[in-house]
């Protein structure tokens, strides 16, 4: 543990952060106030997001970290005494001690990390549209897709449950002849066509964006055990918090299903933790690097939810700190919420950079003795302007700092070094290996045997036709028990009486998506719709 001056030293509520003509604290009791970390690139944001989650993890708060580049992985070695990490401590009046944290690593293709899964019901039509990037018209069908199968009692857990899910509700075009909506599948697709004009071109076009998501890896993303986020919520032996970091570098080639998954988690947290209140330091703090691609083409339904999410889920406990070049990459609406600043130098060659640097200023509570946008472009690497949040809620005056040192390692680790981290982790072997559990593809198939069997000359008894069908949909609605992300219509129906607040907002949802497939998707239709990351945006 560090030990140093106690005017710089971490407090009971306190983290020490830097130290110019002021020192700059970040209150542990105002942390889940959110915050915002900004600079060009190589002006020292990592080290500020490692020197923030350090303070975070000593004082018993657990951290999600996206780690983009790797070098936020030596957070888990002993540090190291270097002569420019000696110096700068000792200008702050700082007893350097070297540590390191307990850490988690994971990654969403299960190659430097755990495997971080999710199923197709979690995520939900919504988010699946947005990492798809699907118009309108395809979003609606998607919708439909799910509401047929909630109907259905289909369990949406893999990418070949949602394939099969699609072929299933596409018309039959010439299949056998004049008899082609008295096969298997024909309630299916009856149902599919009840909401609108559910055509062959638009899931073939959905069924081929699925195919490039497969290509960039999307397959091992979902799927069964399914991620519980508790796991991220954990301290070690010395009560310190454990660090979680996210191995990004391959994520990072699809832009598109980062932001979705890292919009996943928060839409997750928010649904699942209680509210808390105010408390002494928060439950857990998540850091979102590259914070802009978030925001990029999203719909601005989409970019509403973002804004309720981040003002509504600090009541929980958590707070959100977004990682990014400059302050104009997050909407103002977002930017609003984000109270503890830390701004890195910004480069100036034309006037829209210009502009940049002006806008970026102008988000700082002025101080007289400074020139905020002439500052941010004098800035040495280490050097930050902060602005954190204090008493009864209000940003402090900016100041010009120096960001103390890291304890930890400063860089990358190596794959040996990962390789004995992940032997001991606390969650080795609980999601290394996948299973795949029964879910729509085989009751599908299923389905295409039980009702065959008519076809061929046997007298439709218990065990086939359409009562074997409600019989076997009935079974699996109240006969089994359905593990996390498993939805059926039972607890569809379930779920949505205690999310009545919600249904008003829903409705119109719905009813706009309805517009894109030629039908009505309002009221009881689009609750139903609902789930997983899209039920947490809209949870009271």
């Amino acid at each position: 543990m560090m030990t140093s001056d106690h005017k710089t030293a971490d407090t009971d509520d306190k983290i020490f952060i830097g130290k110019g003509e002021q020192t700059a604290w970040l209150t542990l009791a105002l942390a889940n106030r959110h915050g915002l970390v900004t600079g060009a690139t190589g002006t020292g944001k990592t080290v500020s997001l490692q020197v923030m989650a350090e303070g975070f993890a000593r004082a018993g708060v657990p951290v999600f970290a996206a780690d983009i580049k790797g070098d936020l992985s030596g957070i888990s070695e002993i540090g190291e005494a270097k002569d420019f990490i000696l110096k700068r401590a000792g200008e702050m009046g700082l007893n350097f001690q070297p540590d390191q944290f307990s850490t988690v690593f994971w990654d969403v293709f299960g190659e430097q990390g755990h495997p971080v899964r999710a199923t197709v019901t979690e995520m939900g039509p919504l988010l699946l549209s947005r990492m798809l990037d699907l118009n309108d018209v395809q979003e609606g069908v998607l919708n439909v897709a799910f509401r047929v199968a909630d109907e259905n009692g289909l369990t949406l857990i893999d990418m070949k449950d949602l394939r099969s899910l699609l072929d299933a509700i596409a018309p039959a075009g010439g299949r056998r002849g004049p008899d082609a909506e008295e096969d298997e599948l024909a309630e299916i697709r009856k149902a599919a066509q009840s909401f609108g004009n559910v055509s062959k071109a638009t899931i073939g076009t959905i069924q081929r964006q699925l195919l490039v998501l497969e290509n960039q890896g999307g397959t091992k993303f979902f799927g069964e055990p399914a991620l519980l986020l508790k796991d991220f919520m954990k301290t070690d032996s010395d009560g310190r918090g454990m660090v979680n970091i996210l191995v990004a570098d391959k994520l990072m080639q699809n832009p598109r299903l980062y932001a979705t998954f890292l919009l996943w988690m928060l839409s997750e947290l928010f649904e699942e933790l209680p509210e808390a209140g105010d408390l002494p330091k928060p439950k857990l703090v998540f850091f979102f690097d590259e914070a802009h691609l978030l925001f990029n083409d999203a719909p601005k339904a989409l970019l509403d939810k973002i804004e309720q999410v981040v003002r509504l889920i600090r009541s929980k406990g958590v707070g959100v700190y977004f990682v990014t070049q400059n302050p104009i990459d997050v909407p103002d609406k977002v930017l609003a919420q984000l109270g503890n600043r830390v701004q890195h130098a910004l480069r100036a060659f034309t006037p829209r950079d210009q502009k940049a640097v002006n806008a970026a200023a102008q988000t700082f509570r002025p101080n007289p003795k400074l020139d905020t946008a002439r500052v941010i472009m004098e800035l040495g690497k280490g050097e930050a302007l902060v602005s954190f949040l204090e008493g009864g809620g209000t940003p402090t005056m900016v100041e010009r700092v120096m960001i103390r040192p890291p304890t930890a390692r400063i860089g990358p680790i190596t794959p040996e070094e990962r390789k004995a981290i992940m032997g001991r982790s606390p969650v080795k072997g609980k999601y290394d290996t996948a299973v795949d559990a029964e879910s729509a593809y085989e009751m599908l198939q299923k389905r295409v045997a039980t009702t065959a069997a008519p076809a061929e000359g046997q007298d439709g008894g218990a065990g086939g036709g359409i009562l074997g069908q409600i019989g076997s949909i009935v079974g699996t609605i109240f006969g089994t028990s359905v593990r996390r992300g498993r939805l059926t219509t039972g607890q569809v129906i379930a779920r949505d009486v205690t999310r009545s607040v919600t249904n008003r907002v829903v409705g119109g949802i719905v009813a706009d998506l309805g517009k894109s497939v030629g039908g009505s998707l309002g009221g009881s239709v689009g609750r139903a719709l609902v789930r997983g990351a899209l039920g947490g945006l809209l949870r009271r």
